[in-house]
């Protein structure tokens, strides 16, 4: 039993680091052709959940691409000596939980820092492409005292979180912040010239 749990964690894990590597490859040859960012203001202006840092290009040389890149080598090859270990001994049963919080671990490490691009066509967010078709709507806050993000860095607080609602999605995707009013506003132009509407939402 145990060890047909584990491989099929083994699988959806290998599936999830094939699948993520293969959207941020796309993101990466889709980034140079974005509206937006393009210019190194915007790029510091949009801040990644998390550590709070600030946007950087995205391209198959940048060091964040060949980090995933190689790295998903790496934990493919060590997740192979896991589901190896599993299926010659019987010492995975009583170290079960162990053994999955560190698999866990493993595809958790093998990250991209974060990314939003808006192109002619749709946008990246977070390596994930999504067409203009596909996003509901987006959802902007001002993040001001008692907002869940206010304090966590002096730079997010006073700016605005972005978010998007993908239709058909259970799990929404992360939001971004973005530091000043007026590239919120830059981007809600680019949004509405492609009919995706925006709603304000007001912190209580």
């Amino acid at each position: 039993m145990i060890d047909f749990l584990f491989g099929l964690i083994f699988l959806a894990g290998v599936y999830y680091l094939v699948r993520y590597r293969f959207n941020l490859k796309k993101a990466a040859e889709s980034a140079p052709a974005a509206l937006y960012p393009k210019s190194k203001e915007e790029f510091s202006g949009i801040l990644l959940p998390g550590e709070w840092l600030e946007m950087e290009p995205l391209n198959k040389q940048s060091k964040s691409y060949r980090v995933v890149k190689w790295g998903t080598y790496a934990a493919l090859a060590v997740l192979m000596i896991l589901l190896g270990v599993v299926l010659a001994t019987d010492w995975m049963e009583p170290q079960f939980f162990s053994f999955s919080y560190m698999f866990f671990m493993i595809l958790s490490a093998v990250r991209h820092r974060g990314n939003f691009f808006i192109l002619p066509e749709g946008i990246i967010l977070n390596a994930k492409y999504y067409s203009f078709s596909e996003i509901k709507y987006y959802e902007t806050e001002r993040i001001i005292r008692w907002h869940e993000l206010y304090g966590l860095d002096e730079r997010v607080n006073k700016g605005y979180k972005l978010d998007f609602k993908i239709k058909n999605k259970l799990f929404q995707p992360s939001c971004v912040v973005i530091e000043h009013e007026e590239q919120l506003n830059k981007i809600a132009g680019l949004l509405k010239k492609q009919g995706v509407t925006g709603v304000e939402k007001k912190t209580s």
